[in-house]
């Protein structure tokens, strides 16, 4: 397993100097960290320890004004050697960088007592118990405390020792195998271009894979590989890797950007939080604050939203909206940290809940749910997500940042919760998923928008796919609506008659006298054959308006028994048929047929010829080439 350990502490209390005399490596690489004898930008070394484990080093900058380059490299450790000078003990950075590592969810570590050969003894008694009361209330209140120099080399091998045994007794908690490595530096090699490096958070990385650079969007493929100096086909979580990349140069790339497997992660300009502000922040932190905010190895600014308040006491844990000034890419679970707009110093950290959040009601019913989301395990947290997603639902690529669950147990998952008919997979091609209750209830409001369609047009059989999806007032995606059709009729609480769809219990019933207007419009039709009456010849002896005998048209029309071939002009179902038998009789001796043809074969006169013509053009029986008609194959 690659286990990451990162320094942390104060300015000037050696933390540098001490990896050098583990490691052998002079994490100070540039010009100006040796000129001016502090570090700046962060430093990397491997220890290599007994079990053939080579544990990947982090050193980070103490001094104040670099704390967000100490961030960057304290996101991506398991455990902290936190280093404190004996001469000096605990300083403010020791304070804030311990902080950062608790807000960033680190939970193991140790603390070396640096400069042991420049105090007393006595001294050094009374700095121990000092910093073991500082430690009392911190992850590192059981860690070993180990007095040593690095100049003089005291202490060394003991250390060597107690950092093997954290080694061994590590175990991650498993997570998400989407592939990120947050990129904490670029440059270019001679002979290779562009190499980006930083710590493989999850997932794994091989030689020749596509990659996408979030949350900029950009594409590159693996060239090469390196994990702690040496060429590898395969990088891993835990892993310090440097990527050689296709395609790009340094100036498409900087530190915060994250590289990723293509459209596995998800730009968003809000996020959602379960935010704690620091018991030492020195007031509380206003709704709508302007912060720095630090996520992996970015840093941006932003603003927080509280959802249940307008302040967030020290101390105090709270629901909160994060928006960004650009997009940002996370996973279900990541650490946060915040820093006060000015002046700088660590206000706050948190839990990302939802990397794909949407602007939230203040006081609402939404500000529980995420509560609830950020306690949640397994297949609770699968359906929160859908839950809050709404009718929009999910993708599985999109639950997997939103669960942080490995494919393998998101996969089974989703299947016991189909099972269960608590979530439906409606759309197949982008795998998209919709919470099984707002699935019924869209069934149940499906079934009601015709039940209501059925009560204001009692004469009509049924409403057509197309009313249906643009009255009934939902927006759905297509394929979800399709789903939602399908289903409701499935249960039974909908029936299709041929394109038109009813309630199993609706049958057109009319009055009494509609069912002899009925039988006295069909007979003048029927009678009137192949030269039908006109609808006022028919509606006068009836001292009737066509506005009062519309529902009984439509009624015959949908009931098969008349054709409306334009406004005001119907056939009987059978004269239909005779004149399409006539058509199609002359087609089997000629291609083409010109108005007079069909006057000729009907004996029907101008009136109705162009009126059926353009009609059998509407039905796909005949197609028009000029003024003439062919049959359609």
């Amino acid at each position: 397993m690659a286990i990451i350990m990162g320094t942390a502490g104060h300015i000037d209390h050696g933390k540098t100097s001490l990896v050098k005399a583990l490691t052998g490596i002079d994490c100070d690489r540039l010009q100006e960290e040796k000129k001016r004898g502090i570090t700046i930008e962060l430093g990397f070394a491997f220890l290599d320890l007994p079990g053939d484990i080579r544990l990947g080093v982090v050193d980070v900058p103490g001094h104040e004004r670099f704390v967000k380059n100490m961030v960057a490299g304290a996101a991506g450790i398991d455990f902290v050697l936190l280093v404190i000078a004996a001469d000096e003990g605990v300083m403010p950075q020791t304070r804030e960088h311990l902080e950062i590592c608790t807000l960033l969810g680190i939970q193991r570590g140790l603390v070396a007592l640096t400069k042991v050969d420049m105090v007393e003894e006595e001294w050094l008694e009374l700095v121990q118990e000092d910093v073991r009361a500082f430690l009392e209330p911190t992850f590192l209140a059981e860690s070993s405390l180990i007095p040593v120099s690095a100049h003089k080399g005291i202490g060394l091998e003991n250390l060597r020792q107690e950092i093997a045994g954290l080694a061994r007794e590590f175990h991650r908690d498993p997570r998400s195998d989407v592939f990120r490595l947050p990129i904490d530096r670029v440059f270019t090699m001679r002979g290779h271009g562009t190499v980006a490096t930083g710590t493989l958070v999850s997932g794994t990385l091989k030689v020749g894979e596509e990659l996408e650079i979030a949350p900029n969007g950009l594409k590159s493929k693996v060239r090469g590989l390196q994990v702690h100096s040496d060429s590898q086909e395969r990088a891993e979580v835990g892993q310090r890797t440097a990527v050689n990349l296709h395609g790009l140069e340094v100036e498409d790339l900087e530190r915060g950007m994250v590289l990723s497997h293509p459209g596995t992660l998800y730009p968003s300009t809000t996020w959602d939080l379960e935010l704690t502000c620091l018991s030492s922040t020195p007031k509380a932190l206003k709704h709508r604050t302007q912060i720095h905010f630090h996520h992996g190895t970015r840093e941006i600014l932003a603003r927080i939203y509280f959802l249940d308040r307008d302040k967030l006491e020290p101390g105090d844990t709270a629901m909160t909206q994060v928006r960004f000034e650009e997009p940002m890419v996370g996973m279900y679970g990541d650490r946060c940290v915040l820093r006060s707009f000015s002046p700088l110093r660590t206000v706050a950290g948190g839990k990302l809940i939802n990397p794909l959040g949407r602007k939230v009601k203040r006081h609402s019913a939404t500000v529980g749910q995420l509560a609830e989301l950020a306690e949640s395990q397994g297949d609770r947290r699968i359906l929160l997500q859908l839950e809050l997603a709404g009718l929009t639902g999910l993708t599985f690529g999109q639950l997997r940042a939103l669960t942080c669950l490995e494919a393998k147990e998101l996969e089974k998952q989703l299947q016991l919760l189909g099972g269960r008919q608590e979530a439906f997979l409606f759309e197949r091609d982008s795998r998209t998923y919709v919470h099984g209750r707002l699935a019924q209830e869209l069934c149940a409001s499906i079934a009601e928008h015709v039940r209501e369609f059925h009560r204001k047009e009692p004469m009509k059989q049924g409403i057509s796919r197309g009313a249906l999806a643009s009255g009934w007032g939902r927006k759905l995606h297509p394929k979800l609506f399709h789903f939602i059709l399908e289903r409701t009729l499935k249960q039974g609480a909908l029936t299709a008659d041929g394109d038109l769809f009813r309630l199993p219990e609706h049958k057109v019933s009319l009055a009494s006298d509609q069912v002899k207007l009925r039988g006295a419009i069909l007979r003048a039709y029927q009678q009137g054959g192949l030269t039908p009456p006109n609808v006022k010849d028919v509606l006068t002896p009836l001292d009737l308006e066509m506005k009062e005998a519309a529902p009984v048209f439509r009624l015959l029309q949908e009931q098969g028994e008349l054709v409306k071939v334009k406004e005001d002009m119907f056939f009987s179902v059978q004269a239909m048929e005779r004149i399409k038998e006539m058509v199609k009789g002359f087609f089997q001796d000629n291609p083409e047929l010109e108005p007079a043809d069909f006057r000729t074969v009907t004996g029907l006169s101008r009136k109705y010829t162009i009126p059926l013509l353009e009609y059998l053009d509407k039905e796909k029986m005949t197609v028009r080439v000029g003024d003439k008609r062919r049959l359609r194959s």
